[in-house]
């Protein structure tokens, strides 16, 4: 494509890889880290908030027909456009990027762990219970088990969810990540250099999703056994 179109904001792929290669030690490195930072604490987040929330609801019929509409009427609005209001709230420094990134991700975990524990045969708890298995043991040896792979799953929609929400929320009155070096390198018309920055985010999210199936075989072994 840039070789057909010859623009100046189209450069080649060799031309971005040398840009990324040369700022990457000038500063690119750490814009990097700072957005790997605020991903994996957005989604520790939400997996801490809306896995067990989820794993409840799912098990608790009563409970989810009161929260449902709820889910259902918070989850289809876009988050990011309280990124102006997050800010006046609590600031512009981190809190209010993780916030954001966490609330857009919230219901996507949420709904998908939900699902995956609403889904569970009742025969496994049932046999369970005829054993003299307690609430925690349902959860422990069953839903927890049985709904592990949905959420990584989960965790992999929400891993590109975070990183785009992310670029939003860092060309917003920041000095630090890469979407703030991208935009820095937009105002200055080097183009190069934003390209650069969308090799460095694509090469994030290629080493968290590496993370994240590292983690799946490491806790569901019996997904990959033969």
């Amino acid at each position: 494509m840039s070789s057909l179109l010859r623009l100046p904001a189209l450069p080649g792929p060799w031309e971005a890889g040398c840009a990324l290669v040369r700022t990457w030690p000038a500063g690119l490195a750490l814009h990097t880290g700072v957005s790997a930072y605020r991903v994996v604490v957005s989604l520790v987040g939400a997996a801490v908030t809306a896995v067990p929330l989820g794993l409840w609801l799912g098990q608790a019929a009563a409970a989810d027909r009161l929260a449902g509409p709820a889910i259902y009427l918070a989850y289809p609005v876009p988050k990011s456009v309280f990124l102006p209001v997050v800010m006046a709230v609590l600031g512009l420094g981190d809190a209010a990027r993780l916030f954001l990134v966490w609330l857009v991700i919230f219901f996507q975990v949420l709904v998908e762990t939900r699902d995956a524990s609403r889904g569970i045969s009742g025969q496994f708890l049932d046999s369970l219970r005829s054993l003299g298995a307690s609430r925690l043991d349902l959860y422990r040896h069953v839903v927890w088990p049985a709904s592990l792979p949905a959420v990584f799953t989960s965790l992999r929609v929400a891993l590109g969810t975070a990183i785009a929400v992310l670029f939003l929320a860092e060309t917003w009155a920041s000095d630090s990540g890469i979407g703030y070096f991208i935009m820095l390198a937009w105002t200055r018309l080097g183009w190069e250099e934003v390209f650069a920055g969308v090799m460095a985010m694509g090469l994030l999210g290629l080493a968290l999703y590496f993370l994240l199936d590292l983690l799946e075989r490491l806790f569901c072994p019996w997904r990959f056994a033969r």
